[in-house]
This record gives structure tokens, C-alpha cells and sequence, in this order.
């Protein structure tokens, strides 16, 4: 595990920490919130809902496992309005994760699941709005709030933090194992 949490920082990432599985708070309300689109992927994208097993698989899915590696990556931006660097945030997100993905699989079991935020965001659109097949399913990672990971109450017990301050972004991933 320690390796692990060595590659998570070598990565890129902010922090990392191993929780039990027992410790993920899952909520079903999130499949709700997925369902309202507020982040425009609803429907639009391979490893979103409603794409996503029900919430019933999704859930035993994690619990199955029985460690995370959680992670974060903190991002600046001029202000609470800059949406283009919270975009570019989340590029950089996703870039890190992908590269966590990388170094990290020859430290873990053959099944494991890797989680990220909102939609996998490999693509600029994603092959499902044109009615394809998922460009790079090997890469795509689904989002944690598709599989009910409830990303604030997962945290607060742990040395990660929510909000890492004025002019910043925060982003959110987990490998379970």
C-alpha cells in the first residue's frame, strides 16, 4: 500500500490516503443528482448514468472491494467565477489520474475499479452523442457520483481536505482494490 500511495504522489496528485471500503460513504441521492444533469453528462456519455448499472450493482461493486486509495488534485484559479480554469482543472485532472492509472496498475490486483469525477473526459465529445462506441474503453474511467460515492462525507474523516481554500479547485478520484 505504501507503494501505492508512492505512485499516487509521484503522479501527481495533491494527496492520497488508503481508506477501508467500510469507511466510502455511499448515497443513492447521487444517482438523483446525476439524473438532473447539472454537469451535462447525463445521457451523454459512456461511463455515466444511464449508461451505469442500476444503483443496487453499482454499489455492491464498491463494496466488494476491500481497500481505496483516495485521492485529489487542487488546482488554482483567479476567482469563484474563472469556469475556464475550472475546466482546465479538470483536464488536469483527468490527465493525472490517467497517468496514476498507468503507474499504479503493476502494483495492483487484476480486478480493480478506478473512479473519477464527473464523466471520464478523454474526448472533447464523446463518442456516445453520435452514437458510437466508447473511443477508448480501456482508459475511460467512470464517475464516482455515477457510482454513488458520496465525495464530501468520504472525505471529512480523512486528511484530505473538501476545499483546499479561496482560488482553488479540488477534484476527486479513487482506486478500489
Amino acid at each position: 500500500m505504501e507503494k501505492l500511495l508512492a505512485s499516487a504522489l509521484d503522479a501527481g496528485v495533491y494527496k492520497a490516503v488508503m481508506l477501508p471500503v467500510e469507511n466510502i460513504v455511499l448515497s443513492e441521492e447521487f444517482r438523483d443528482i446525476c439524473k438532473r444533469n447539472q454537469c451535462g453528462k447525463y445521457g451523454k456519455c459512456w461511463v455515466c448514468p444511464p449508461e451505469l448499472p442500476d444503483v443496487v450493482t453499482v454499489m455492491a461493486c464498491v463494496r466488494k472491494f476491500s481497500h481505496a486509495l483516495w485521492y485529489q488534485t487542487v488546482s488554482t484559479i483567479e476567482d469563484s467565477f474563472d469556469i475556464e480554469g475550472m475546466l482546465e482543472a479538470g483536464k488536469k485532472h483527468v490527465a493525472v489520474s490517467q497517468h496514476l492509472q498507468e503507474t499504479a496498475m503493476p502494483l495492483l490486483p487484476k480486478d480493480f475499479l478506478h473512479l473519477s469525477c464527473g464523466g471520464c473526459r478523454l474526448c472533447h465529445r464523446c463518442a456516445k452523442e453520435d452514437g458510437l462506441p466508447c473511443r477508448m474503453p480501456d482508459k475511460a474511467l467512470p464517475s464516482l457520483e455515477g457510482y454513488c460515492v458520496d465525495v464530501y462525507n468520504t472525505t471529512k474523516d480523512t486528511d484530505l481536505k473538501y476545499i483546499n481554500g479561496q482560488n482553488t479547485v479540488t477534484f476527486f478520484g479513487m482506486i478500489l482494490f
